[in-house]
């Protein structure tokens, strides 16, 4: 039994979807009686957006208002702290390896807010000549739909890299995929663990 099936047998009044899409999975969502409402979020801002109109879809207006300041306020005090740093981070966040896409551009502004510095361009496919030459101080892995499990020998392989900084210093590392690749409230424990590996590269860079 496809997804679609099983979604049609629970008769749902409202389906609701999410990046990334399926194309073919979509247009057979839209065929079916029920309304389907589809989120394309890029930024935080559209994502407090989405936040705040399912909370009205849904009758609990309130409950989402409160989830949107709760996520700001831990925001907030990440940024607090890692505005105190001397020096950000050259960071290279991917989402998947094969063809290389960078994380998505709410990821770039959490590396952000976190003290890091997104060093390619966000959500797009990505060379690793491109990646060489912006040579990141981190590498971070979170491969969508793979939970923990991205590798970061695959990365120490990549011959083009072997003179990037994130490489020859082993600094590469896997955050869980729903943690950065959720455009909801898992952002605010990714928002964290990106701030203790920047927190560490810092420590080591002072130390040099």
């Amino acid at each position: 039994m496809d997804s679609v099936s099983e979604i049609v047998r629970l008769k749902p009044t409202l389906v609701i979807g999410s990046v990334p899409y399926k194309q073919e999975t979509v247009a057979k969502l839209l065929e079916q009686p029920f309304p389907f409402l589809a989120m394309n979020p890029r930024t935080l801002a559209d994502i407090e957006g989405d936040i705040r109109l399912l909370g009205g879809v849904t009758q609990k207006t309130a409950a989402a208002e409160r989830l949107v300041q709760k996520t700001r306020g831990t925001f907030s005090e990440i940024g607090k702290e890692a505005r105190r740093w001397k020096q950000r981070a050259r960071v290279y966040c991917e989402a998947w390896p094969n063809p290389r896409i960078s994380s998505p551009p709410w990821v770039a502004e959490l590396v952000n807010l976190c003290g890091g510095e997104m060093v390619v361009p966000a959500g797009e496919k990505i060379t690793e000549a491109q990646v060489a030459a912006a040579r990141p101080e981190v590498i971070v892995l979170a491969w969508a739909a793979t939970g923990a499990k991205a590798d970061p020998k695959q990365a120490y392989k990549v011959s083009a890299w072997k003179d990037v900084p994130a490489i020859r210093n082993r600094n590469v590392y896997v955050i869980s995929d729903e943690l950065l690749n959720t455009p909801g409230p898992p952002l605010a424990e990714g928002a964290r663990a990106l701030y203790k590996l920047f927190y560490s590269a810092s420590s080591m860079r002072e130390r040099a």
